[in-house]
């Protein structure tokens, strides 16, 4: 059965099948989601070789344990996960992931959290482009540490549900509601830090 005839299935439809054997069936899954995994690993390992090798291995891994998918979930969701791990371990056994904390004494439990950040000023779509907005921001993403970064990317990029990313990551909805809530107070302190030190600067020049 061609690809583009498998194109309308729905994803349990497919898994189905790919789970007899049907070669073609999960092609069509991998054509469905590589780039979404792919984009997934790069924002978590920062690095374009790492996440090629993410893809492959990720899906390769769901190939060779596709018995063991239970269809409880979205097919997704464990592609998900399966690349989560394998990108966790490619930063470990590289050990090159330095990134510090910039909001340490923070609680993020289920209370309120309440911090008062700096106002950047005029609006940053006045002095950037963007494509330049796009650059700093994925900058600011890249520098979260690998948690965080996995449930802000999963979260506010993949736009999957809290429940979904609780169950990719094997986290409780309560610690993906905690680091999320981290992750977005370190990335509004980054980007605060830096339209202001641009301010300063441009200021500097006048």
């Amino acid at each position: 059965m061609a690809l583009s005839s498998l194109a309308g299935l729905e994803e349990s439809a497919l898994v189905t099948q790919a789970r007899q054997g049907d070669t073609v069936a999960f092609a069509e899954l991998v054509r469905r989601y590589e780039g979404k995994i792919f984009r997934l690993a790069q924002h978590i390992t920062q690095n374009r070789e790492d996440a090629e090798d993410v893809l492959q291995e990720s899906f390769m891994k769901a190939y060779e344990h596709l018995d063991q998918f239970k269809g409880d979930s979205k097919f997704y969701t464990w592609i998900v996960r399966i690349a989560v791990n394998q990108a966790l371990m490619k930063l470990r056994r590289r050990k090159t992931d330095k990134s510090v904390s910039l909001d340490e004494t923070i609680d993020t439990g289920e209370d309120t959290v309440v911090r008062e950040i700096a106002a950047w000023g005029e609006d940053p779509e006045q002095s950037f482009s963007r494509e330049e907005l796009g650059s700093i921001l994925d900058t600011a993403i890249q520098s979260l540490e690998p948690l965080y970064r996995s449930v802000f990317v999963l979260r506010d990029i993949e736009e999957l549900s809290t429940e979904e990313t609780a169950e990719a990551l094997g986290l409780s909805v309560p610690a993906v509601k905690s680091r999320l809530l981290r992750a977005r107070l370190q990335l509004r302190e980054k980007l605060t830090r830096f339209f202001k030190r641009k301010g300063d600067d441009a200021f500097a020049y006048m």
